[in-house]
């Protein structure tokens, strides 16, 4: 997904239990949007290779032990985000009934849509450090693993089989990653195509080769 934007609500929010976050999570919010913020734009401005931890820290005005803190390697600055939560409330709001190829499509659809329109510079330069970094390519390869094992528990509770049930397991990693290849796909083209509409094509062809 997308880097939340701190000021802009997402749409997923509505799912989320109507908790304010404390005052420590808050804090720990606001530093990791500072340092994805800062690290965004200095690789606008110098590229990827240029901008260094240290860069990124003091731009974020916090110490680079604090930028570690949350973000073992630079490549997490710029791959991870707060969505899975989001999503995984998202989810389960949806109507019982409904085939899970198109709850994911809503839920999937709506993030992106707030993402094209309120962080679209953001979403460009994640797209292109996709195809132009292997390091980047390769964290985000194993990032995917933590929203497969989190939609694994959703699809489990849907279909009343085990989270860790071979089924399962296929069907959610293989929505997060058909999910990154078509966003892969959406770069390499140059950006030209309609993401939403690439988005749709994929999971009907993961609803016509995977069932439940």
């Amino acid at each position: 997904m997308a880097v939340m934007a701190a000021d802009t609500p997402h749409p997923l929010a509505d799912a989320a239990p109507p908790r304010r976050p404390g005052l420590r999570e808050r804090k720990k919010l606001k530093t990791r949007l500072a340092s994805r913020t800062a690290t965004y734009r200095l690789i606008a401005e110098q590229g990827y290779e240029a901008t260094t931890v240290e860069q990124i820290a003091e731009a974020a005005e916090v110490s680079p032990s604090t930028v570690f803190r949350y973000f073992p390697a630079k490549e997490d600055i710029v791959i991870t985000d707060e969505y899975d939560s989001l999503m995984e409330s998202a989810l389960r709001a949806r109507p019982a009934g409904e085939p899970l190829v198109e709850s994911l499509r809503v839920v999937v659809t709506q993030a992106l849509r707030h993402s094209l329109a309120h962080e679209p510079e953001e979403m460009l330069t994640r797209s292109r450090l996709l195809t132009e970094v292997p390091a980047v390519r390769a964290r985000m390869m194993e990032s995917i693993s933590v929203t497969g094992r989190m939609l694994c528990e959703v699809v489990a509770e849907r279909t009343g089989r085990r989270a860790d049930d071979l089924d399962v397991r296929v069907v959610s990693m293989g929505f997060v990653a058909a999910l990154m290849e078509t966003t892969v796909y959406w770069a390499e083209r140059g950006r030209q195509d309609d993401l939403i509409a690439l988005v749709d094509r994929t999971l009907d062809t993961l609803d016509h080769g995977f069932r439940l």
